[in-house]
């Protein structure tokens, strides 16, 4: 978890990247295999902008044979989670149409993405139920307090030494940050 306004250390990566998402502070328990949107929206206390910093645990090209890795190697690897971001104005859920929060995000002030967080299976709140059913075979499931992201709603972008991002979340605030 880094500070929202901070310096985020390139050398702890090795190809980091930046999406935007918006995450889900639950307030209960979500557990269980036919968990839904609403079970979703009804345990999660507040919803705050995030960015998702992507990475790897492995270089991009295998050491021993040359060969470029594809993006099942990534997701075998934990889909690639490094880092987390929070920032902005944190909102109930209840009354919003969360499908329609946006954002810009800019790299160096230069607009590299926008998206809507409908981008997310529909609603970003699928994203979450998504994950809570996959959890149920083995009994587990998500703890009250725990920090969710719904998944991104851009594509990634490529961040390096020196490079300034913001998210832009309109009337839910923004995210400021510098890969150093």
């Amino acid at each position: 978890m880094f500070e929202q306004g901070s310096d985020v250390p390139t050398a702890r990566f090795i190809t980091p990247k930046v999406e935007v998402e918006l995450a889900f502070v639950l307030g209960r328990r979500l557990e269980g295999a036919q968990t839904t949107i609403f079970d979703v929206l009804s345990a999660t206390d507040y919803v705050v902008p995030a960015i998702e910093i992507i990475d790897t645990r492995v270089h991009p090209k295998d050491a021993g044979t040359g060969v470029a890795r594809k993006v099942l190697d990534t997701i075998s690897d934990n889909a690639a989670n490094a880092g987390i971001i929070v920032g902005g104005l944190p909102a109930k859920p209840d009354g919003l149409d969360l499908r329609r929060i946006g954002a810009l995000l800019s790299r160096n002030g230069v607009i590299e993405e926008t998206g809507l967080a409908a981008g997310v299976l529909n609603h970003p709140a699928n994203g979450v139920a998504w994950l809570v059913r996959r959890l149920a075979p083995w009994g587990q499931g998500l703890e009250a307090g725990e920090v969710v992201l719904g998944g991104s709603f851009t594509r990634p972008v490529e961040a390096a030494p020196g490079d300034v991002f913001n998210a832009d979340f309109g009337e839910f605030g923004s995210i400021g940050f510098r890969f150093v």
